[in-house]
């Protein structure tokens, strides 16, 4: 019987460690391993995930192929949600989302401006002024009247009423906006650390 793959320990270098506990995590994608080094004691935790049989290659605007990283999707909607109440979980189950469709469909190559659709369907639900941020990107929105256009298109097709901690993305004249609004995060309390 082989022996087990041993990983080198981030602390003292060494490459003698043991599994202490195993869980299944992003719902049976990936496998947590809580490792102790048996030269220092220190823990540290592992993440596995299966690698995908097909290689996917992403066709960007000017041409060019590079390779499928989910990294870079969940990049981008971190930048998109900047300052907004969505959690790293909810980004996490976007990017799953996203790349178990991508994957399913059984193709090599996706279009960049598809795997940006796919992240705007999700994200519309979760926050519509991150939802904006990101689809002005990826839409490749160029002129304001263009972005007043798909604002007009999302405010017909609102669910109502927003999610609880959203905040209204429409204030009618004369309205106040949320207190729990992003300006007051801004004022002081929820500033994310520089």
């Amino acid at each position: 019987m082989a022996e087990a793959a041993r990983m080198r320990c981030p602390f003292c270098g060494v490459n003698d460690d043991k599994v202490i506990d195993s869980r299944d995590s992003e719902q049976g994608r990936t496998i947590r391993r809580r490792r102790q080094c048996k030269s220092c004691d220190k823990r540290f935790s592992t993440l596995e995930r299966a690698e995908q049989a097909l290689r996917l290659l992403v066709i960007k605007r000017d041409g060019t192929r590079v390779p499928f990283r989910r990294e870079k999707v969940l990049g981008g909607l971190q930048k998109a949600c900047y300052k907004r109440r969505v959690s790293l979980a909810q980004l996490t189950a976007i990017t799953d989302d996203v790349e178990d469709r991508l994957y399913r469909r059984g193709y090599k190559e996706v279009d960049s401006v598809e795997i940006g659709r796919l992240c705007i369907e999700r994200l519309k639900s979760v926050d519509h002024v991150a939802f904006l941020r990101f689809a002005s990107v990826y839409l490749n929105v160029e002129r304001v009247d263009d972005l007043l256009a798909e604002i007009e298109a999302v405010k017909e097709t609102l669910p109502e009423p927003p999610r609880p901690g959203q905040g209204a993305l429409f204030v009618e004249p004369g309205e106040k906006p949320d207190a729990d609004d992003d300006a007051g995060a801004d004022a002081g309390g929820d500033a994310a650390p520089a």
